[in-house]
């Protein structure tokens, strides 16, 4: 049942006479829950809201993957080796996982409207110190601290949109809407990283068409900027979208966190979740190193890292409907993490042999499609399970755990590699590294986790139930308010 959009006009559709089967201690008058229920509105300007932050969080993720898919020509334009190029990409992992909390406390304490126009004003600050950043008699050393300088502001901002999307879904969206508000602004991340990946090489041809590229993306940052300072008006819509949201008394952030390390599915989930999430980072990472020595080139690997994404972009978006019709937010998880192990298991086996385009291709589409469908529904779980902690602290210490592993994860990986004296096939270069000990740990970590959530993961939904029972107030006028709900008549826009 949907209510209009801008207009406050509030639906009657509670009978106002009660059975006379009704028990005589139950109240003579409607559950007022229940009739707040009843008149809940939905603001179409939540869809507007929604699009801000995606394409907040779409630039964001172009700005950070600026300079790696055109290394070579991003050093010779900066003069600087191609490790201090990686890390213009590294600094997004150095910045967020300490100033993450301070993120997480400021979305549950400050609200929503302030802490994406901050992320959005670091955003395009970021894109602009990066393009007017040119050597003014300083040499191109300075050049390369303006970038840097750029690439941390970029940074900063990052865990003001990244955090975001439980929030807003929470406050924004009703129960049946949640699920998939959370996918689209999620999903709306590596889409930044896939066209990030194709409008670079697209853009610089030479080194000196750097300049192009740094503008071409300070543009649309300066354009999200403007529509996020005049067009949120608002953290939260006039009346609420759902019983949470209006009875939502989020826990004092440092009471938030001692009930979330006293959570146990919530711990479970913190742990296997953020090694998924590091293992998928490791895979966008050196995906191109570990393919290079089998003999593929750096355009496959393009287009395996592409099909990653967009397949994992369609498996999100139909998981993330499913998942507000049904509410199965466990079984959804666990099935698909199960696959993914299955996934990760494949392509540790078939990107060690060569000449195999076509299984290659395959596997890295179905690791997308199952692995990043997680993510979205993943997110609600953790809102699910530690409910009244706020959206934003839960949501925020998974990813942070997940920053942290991922970390781990591939400093443990590139020290298993060994040198390869011959690689007859390689395209890699001098640098020839068997991933063969790596790609097998990978999967097993993917699997040893997977393995400890299937089987040690329970929990209750705590934000339906919390729900219903707001909805439906004492159990005594359980059946009273259900027989009405079903006949009461229904009202569309």
């Amino acid at each position: 049942m949907e209510y209009d959009n801008e207009a406050s006009t509030e639906v009657q559709t509670v009978p106002s006479d009660v059975p006379s089967d009704v028990p005589s201690d139950v109240p003579r008058t409607p559950n007022t829950e229940l009739r707040k229920l009843l008149s809940f509105k939905l603001y179409k300007r939540r869809w507007f809201v929604l699009l801000v932050l995606c394409l907040l969080n779409c630039s964001n993720a172009t700005i950070w993957l600026t300079f790696a898919p055109v290394a070579d020509q991003s050093a010779q334009f900066l003069k600087v080796s191609l490790e201090k190029i990686n890390w213009l990409s590294l600094v997004y992992m150095v910045v967020a996982i300490p100033f993450s909390l301070g993120t997480t406390w400021m979305l549950d304490s400050v609200g929503l409207r302030s802490t994406l126009i901050l992320g959005a004003w670091l955003n395009m600050f970021g894109a602009l110190l990066r393009f007017f950043g040119k050597p003014a008699g300083g040499g191109y050393e300075i050049k390369y601290h303006f970038a840097m300088m750029g690439q941390t502001l970029g940074a900063l901002a990052q865990p003001f949109i990244i955090f975001t999307p439980t929030k807003l879904a929470a406050l924004w969206f009703p129960d049946h809407q949640r699920a998939t508000a959370n996918m689209i602004a999620s999903m709306s991340n590596p889409l930044g990283i896939l066209l990030a990946n194709i409008i670079s090489p697209m853009v610089v041809k030479t080194s000196a068409q750097i300049p192009d590229l740094l503008l071409a993306y300070a543009i649309p940052a300066c354009f999200i900027c403007f529509l996020a300072t005049v067009g949120i008006r608002s953290s939260s819509p006039p009346t609420p979208p759902s019983a949470s949201a209006e009875s939502s008394s989020s826990e004092p952030f440092i009471q938030g966190i001692k009930l979330l390390l006293k959570n146990k599915a919530y711990l479970i989930l913190l742990v296997c979740f953020g090694s998924g999430i590091a293992v998928f980072t490791c895979f966008s990472t050196l995906l191109e190193q570990i393919l290079c020595v089998q003999g593929y080139t750096n355009d496959f690997a393009g287009i395996c890292g592409a099909l990653f994404i967009v397949f994992g972009i369609v498996g999100a978006a139909a998981l993330g409907l499913y998942v507000d019709k049904t509410k199965n937010f466990i079984e959804a998880t666990k099935i698909n993490m199960s696959f993914t192990a299955l996934a990760c298991i494949a392509f540790s086996v078939v990107s060690l042999i060569p000449n195999q385009k076509a299984a290659v291709a395959a596997v890295c589409s179905l690791f997308g499609f199952f692995g990043f469908s997680i993510y979205p529904v993943s997110m609600e779980l953790s809102v699910e399970c530690s409910y009244p902690v706020g959206e934003a602290t839960s949501a925020g210490l998974i990813f942070v755990s997940g920053q942290v592993q991922s970390v781990l994860y591939i400093v443990i990986l590139q020290l298993l590699t060994t040198r390869l004296t011959e690689a007859p096939l390689s395209t890699c270069g001098d640098a020839i590294l068997s991933w063969k000990v790596p790609m097998l740990v990978m999967a097993g970590l993917c699997s040893f986790f997977t393995c400890c959530f299937l089987i040690f993961f329970h929990t209750r939904y705590r934000r339906l139930e919390a729900e219903e029972q707001a909805t439906y107030g004492n159990k005594q006028c359980d059946v009273w308010t259900t027989n009405h709900v079903e006949h009461a008549p229904s009202v569309e826009t």
